[in-house]
């Protein structure tokens, strides 16, 4: 065996498995740190590379959620709307079958009428701020809203609903006299039916949306918990992990103290007694 103090063999492999060790503990610190056990391209880079492009799609389906949310939001208000509107023209009903009755006396007429022209207006003011985010689906000349439904573009497509006065064809409806009266409570009887379409029509889109917006956030999930399996760290193992290596670690610095020994016991051969 050759005894040397230029090469110290044993040194140099104390010193490479300390190194090990030492690379070990820090690693797995980062993971109890960071809570993943890829942190980058370096500890797994075909993991690494998966799990970026999975942040990817959860990031583009967050953007579908939220159009989808706004869009909910512009129906529902659009649905606010019409129901305001139907509360409106019951109201205008029934004063026009009170204006409709022959002798009444002109006052009483004229009351009425002014009554019902007020509530004409107020449905004209609910049509117009109806409004949301820009969008008003039950104003005159509205457009259909096109809510973004997937990461591929596809589109969920709400029909607009123009229940404006002219349209409901109430907007020369009058009880100034009993036979206009009486026209005009088959012209309110007619628009109560069309805003209720209209209702039907807005309500099925609003649930539409909703059931998507659900199902989204469940992919949402879903793909979250993908990436979490690929990446995230087994803390509880980590943890131990990281016991057994400062221990590794300390037995390898006593090692390499002893392996740092040898050379000094050359000095024994030379000594005298």
């Amino acid at each position: 065996m050759v005894v040397s103090i230029n090469t110290n063999a044993g040194a140099n492999a104390a010193l490479q498995a300390l190194n090990r060790t030492s690379r070990d503990l820090a690693t797995a610190q980062l993971r109890i740190t960071t809570g993943l056990k890829v942190n980058g391209p370096k500890d797994d880079a075909a993991t690494f590379a998966i799990a970026t492009r999975m942040r990817g799609d959860i990031a583009a389906v967050g953007a579908v959620k939220t159009a989808l949310a706004l869009g909910e939001s512009t129906v529902d208000v659009a649905i606010d709307g019409a129901t305001a509107v139907a509360d409106l023209l019951v109201e205008m009903k029934a004063k026009a079958v009170e204006a409709s009755q022959s002798g009444l006396d002109a006052s009483s007429q004229a009351a009425l009428h002014e009554e019902f022209t007020a509530l004409r207006s107020q449905i004209s003011t609910v049509v117009g701020t109806a409004d949301f985010n820009g969008k008003n689906l039950i104003e005159s000349g509205a457009s259909d809203l096109n809510v973004l439904s997937s990461i591929d573009g596809s589109t969920i497509v709400v029909d607009s609903q123009d229940i404006s006065t002219t349209t409901l064809g109430i907007h020369t409806a009058a009880l100034d006299t009993a036979s206009n009266a009486t026209t005009a409570v088959t012209l309110i009887s007619q628009a109560i039916v069309e805003v209720s379409s209209a209702l039907t029509s807005l309500g099925t889109s609003s649930r539409g949306l909703e059931i998507q917006q659900e199902f989204t956030t469940k992919l949402v999930d879903v793909m979250k918990e993908s990436v979490g399996s690929l990446v995230d760290a087994d803390l509880a193992a980590e943890a131990a992990n990281v016991e057994a290596l400062q221990i590794k670690e300390q037995l390898g610095v006593a090692g390499l103290s002893i392996a740092n020994g040898r050379p000094r016991a050359i000095l024994g051969l030379f000594s005298r007694d």
